[in-house]
């Protein structure tokens, strides 16, 4: 029954993860730059401290109270993972919303499941497995398995990209913005750096552990450490889209009374909040689950399966021939059989 409710809590915040960008579909008259960090004030700023205070009251205090080392490195993987999530929206932008995030979380969950032994053989702690490990074991190997899976369903991706790009007339392209090469780029980047918050919310592990000594639910004990991570994202993001304002002069965005102002921040506000949805509910599952590996990569395949019925609904495939979808559908179960490659090595 607990598997089954942590199921649940995943398969409702991938939802929320792999629909979030819709929201952002309905701004008019925005920059990409200006709705981008509206929104993530909501993701990052604004509802973190909110649900936080709804559920562990004192999180302030836990956070205040807890060694400044942990504090750091939670944030400072916040800042690496902030630079995926910019480039995230960069990824989609230019793929769309079915080939963006394939690529984007095919690579996220194979490098979330890689980045932590990787650093554990070169910081041992006691109870964490090793990259050294890794390839010692069955599970390790059936881990690594996974990943050359994953980067073979990437390449079956990107290969549909290629055939959509030449399958589709020039105006059907500049409608989508689709743009292969840059898109790919920007999704390589951002699906490895993405893969630090599983890393960031191990990282933060202390501030969660307090919070269910403390006698709070541990199905919310992550909305701490959520806080230090977020903070990092923030900044990241923050710095980037206000030089993108200043550089594009898009500040008048805020102001332009020409454009729906409120209907936008609504909108962008409303992006913001369903994102951060998918970690609040990332939580919840893992509490049940009590596997943090596994629950990453359910978490991931759940968004894939969104973002594609997504990316149906609309038509981002429509006009392409039967060859060019069906190397597509090729890739997308390559990338979901080596999440489930990954969550059972990680899981033995």
């Amino acid at each position: 029954m607990q598997a089954l409710l942590g199921l649940i809590f995943h398969t409702i915040g991938g939802i929320s993860s792999g629909s979030f960008y819709m929201p952002f579909k309905r701004v008019k008259g925005w920059a990409w730059e200006s709705y981008w960090i509206v929104g993530g004030l909501f993701s990052w700023l604004i509802v973190p401290p909110l649900a936080a205070y709804l559920t562990v009251p004192n999180f302030m205090e836990i956070i205040s109270e807890t060694v400044f080392s942990v504090k750091a490195f939670t944030y400072s993987m916040g800042v690496i993972w902030g630079i995926g999530g910019l480039t995230y929206g960069l990824g989609v932008r230019y793929l769309g919303m079915s080939l963006g995030n394939s690529i984007v979380l095919g690579f996220c969950s194979a490098f979330g499941a890689l980045v932590p032994p990787i650093y554990y053989n070169f910081n041992p702690t006691d109870g964490k497995v090793t990259s050294s490990d890794m390839l010692a074991s069955s599970g390790g190997q059936l881990v690594l398995l996974g990943v050359v899976v994953c980067l073979l369903g990437i390449a079956f991706s990107g290969k549909a990209g290629m055939m959509k790009e030449k399958d589709l007339s020039g105006g059907e392209l500049d409608k989508q913005e689709f743009d292969l090469v840059k898109g790919l780029i920007i999704a390589i980047i951002s699906g490895i750096l993405s893969s630090f918050f599983n890393f960031g919310i191990e990282a933060g592990k202390p501030m969660a552990d307090e919070a269910v000594a403390q006698g709070f639910n541990p199905l919310f004990q992550n909305n701490v450490t959520y806080i230090v991570l977020l903070w990092g994202g923030l900044t990241t993001n923050f710095i980037w889209c206000m030089f993108l304002n200043f550089r594009n002069k898009t500040f008048v965005d805020y102001t332009n009374v020409q454009t729906p102002i409120v209907r936008n921040i609504l909108l962008s506000g409303l992006a913001g909040t369903m994102w951060y949805l998918q970690f609040f509910f990332y939580g919840m599952g893992e509490s049940k689950l009590g596997n943090g590996a596994s629950s990453w990569i359910v978490h991931m395949a759940t968004i894939i399966l969104t973002a594609n019925v997504w990316g149906l609904i609309l038509k981002e495939w429509t006009g392409v021939t039967a060859k060019t979808f069906r190397i597509f559908l090729y890739g997308i179960a390559l990338i979901l059989l080596s999440i489930v490659l990954v969550g059972i090595g990680n899981s033995i």
